[in-house]
């Protein structure tokens, strides 16, 4: 059933975004037309271009705020402290909580980024790298002060990434594991990855008190 919207545009406009998202996670963006998306929201396809002159800008438009968000939590789930050993906490519980929190979006970020133009897609990887560069200096200061046992931090990164990222593919709610159980477990895999000398038991109670900040 077409969604129903009220005349003010930023709603419109928000309903339009909603929409994209859930038909191009689900179908794929060459598979979606800018005539479907009109009929899920519930607008002419007149409409649409009002908002979203071209069907790739509003991908670029999803993906770019994808990525802003993801930046924006991270800086507010930084930790004042310069601690590596808590910031690599804080990295990973928060950028597992907002991939599987935002699943749809998180696909289409992975999943789309062929459909983009050059020039687009440069922007959307200078803010990957932007934030992929703040897991590198985690791992890098961790490695200077003795805190992680690491031979390449890039490449230890971009494997923390992949990894992370991938529990969307089989985490669903209300099975076995919370997001709180799966955090904790990531959390105990990463500190192996790094080389981290923390004991079990420090892990726990590190992971647990940063889960509840």
């Amino acid at each position: 059933m077409a969604r129903t919207t009220g005349s003010d545009g930023e709603k419109t406009e928000a309903a339009i975004r909603e929409a994209a998202v859930e038909l191009i996670a689900r179908y794929g963006y060459e598979a979606v037309s800018m005539r479907q998306l009109a009929a899920e929201v519930g607008v002419q396809v007149a409409a649409l271009y009002r908002y979203f002159p071209t069907k790739e800008e509003l991908l670029f438009t999803l993906m770019r705020e994808h990525m802003n968000a993801l930046l924006e939590t991270w800086n507010d789930a930084r930790p004042t402290k310069s601690d590596p050993m808590a910031r690599l906490i804080a990295y990973v519980a928060n950028h597992i909580a907002f991939h599987i929190e935002r699943r749809p979006s998180t696909h289409i970020s992975n999943m789309e980024l062929r459909s983009l133009s050059p020039e687009r897609l440069t922007q959307i990887l200078k803010l990957r790298t932007a934030y992929e560069k703040e897991l590198r200096a985690i791992l890098r200061d961790g490695s200077d002060d003795g805190s992680f046992d690491i031979d390449d931090t890039g490449l230890t990164a971009m494997a923390l990434i992949q990894m992370m990222t991938g529990v969307i593919v089989w985490f669903r709610p209300g099975e076995r594991l919370s997001v709180e159980g799966v955090t904790e477990t990531y959390l105990s895999m990463t500190m192996r990855l790094v080389g981290a000398t923390m004991s079990r038991e420090q892990d726990n109670v590190h992971t647990r008190a940063q889960l509840r900040a």
